[in-house]
C-alpha cells in the first residue's frame, strides 16, 4: 500500500530542520537494515526524539513505525497523522495489547521504534530499560538496532519550554550494528546488553558533540557527571 502521509510529513520535518539550520552529525547509518524487520531501540531525552531516530534511517530509505502512548492517537491533530503513518499505540495500563501488533509489523518486514526507558530521562542519562523491546525482537525473529541521540533535549524536553526558534543546534546521532535477538537468551540479559550498547553509543555522541554550555545557567542540558546542572539520575538497571 502506498505511503500517502509519511513522506509529506518527512518533507515538513526536513523543511523545519533547514529553517532551524540544525547541524546533523550522523554516524553508523550503514547499519540500518535495507530490508526486513528490526526493533530500533533509542535513548529518550526530548519530545522530538522519534523524529530524529527516524531521520537516522532515511539514508537506508526505511520508515520507522514508532510505539507511542495511546493518548497521542486520541488527539484531533496528531491522532489521524499517527494512524496514517502506521505508528503503534500503547496503553500503559494494558501494554500487552500493543505487543502483538508490533510483532506482526516486525514479521512483515517493518522497523519498529521503541524507547525502552518508557519516558524522557530528565537527567539525560539512561534510565531503566524495560524488556518489551527485546522480547518483541525475539518473538519476531528480528535484530535489535541500537541508536543514541544527543542534543535533541536542547530543542524541547520535559520540564522546559520548547524552543523551536533556536538556530544552529547540533544534533548528534549514532547508530550501532544490529544485535541478534536469540530467543534462548533471557530477555533480561539481552536487555542489559542492549542497554550497554546504547550507553556506549551515547558516550560516543557526547564526546563528539561540538558545543559546551556557555555558563552555569546554560548547563541545564548537560548531565551532572559531565559537569552540567541536569538532575541527578536514579540508579540505572534493566527490568
Amino acid at each position: 500500500m502506498a505511503e500517502l502521509v509519511y513522506p509529506p510529513v518527512i518533507g515538513v520535518a526536513r523543511t523545519m530542520f533547514k529553517a532551524l539550520d540544525l547541524r546533523f552529525d550522523i554516524a553508523g547509518g550503514e547499519h540500518v537494515p535495507r530490508q526486513g524487520g528490526a526493533v530500533l531501540v533509542s535513548n529518550h531525552i526530548g519530545y522530538l526524539d522519534f523524529v530524529f531516530a527516524g531521520f537516522a534511517c532515511r539514508p537506508a530509505k526505511r520508515l520507522v513505525r514508532f510505539m507511542a502512548k495511546e493518548s497521542v492517537f486520541r488527539h484531533r491533530v496528531s491522532g489521524p497523522l499517527m494512524r496514517a503513518m502506521k505508528h503503534i499505540p500503547v496503553d500503559r495500563a494494558a501494554g500487552m495489547e500493543a505487543f502483538e501488533p508490533a510483532v506482526r509489523a516486525l514479521r512483515s518486514g517493518e522497523i519498529v521504534g521503541v524507547f525502552p526507558e518508557a519516558t524522557i530521562s530528565e537527567s539525560f542519562t539512561l534510565n531503566k530499560f524495560k524488556t518489551g523491546a527485546v522480547r518483541m525482537a525475539q518473538q519476531a525473529g528480528v535484530p535489535v538496532l541500537p541508536v543514541a541521540l544527543w542534543g535533541t533535549q536542547r530543542l524541547w524536553t520535559k520540564g522546559r519550554k520548547r524552543d523551536l526558534r533556536r538556530n544552529h543546534i547540533p544534533i548528534t546521532i549514532r547508530v550501532g550494528a544490529p544485535m541478534a535477538a536469540d530467543p534462548s537468551e533471557p530477555a533480561l540479559s539481552l536487555t542489559r546488553r542492549v542497554r550497554g550498547r546504547v550507553q556506549e553509543l551515547l558516550e560516543s555522541a557526547q564526546r563528539a558533540y561540538p558545543v559546551k554550555p556557555k555558563d552555569q545557567e546554560d548547563a541545564w542540558w548537560l548531565p551532572a557527571h559531565l559537569g552540567g546542572t541536569a538532575p541527578l539520575p536514579s540508579k540505572p538497571s534493566a527490568r
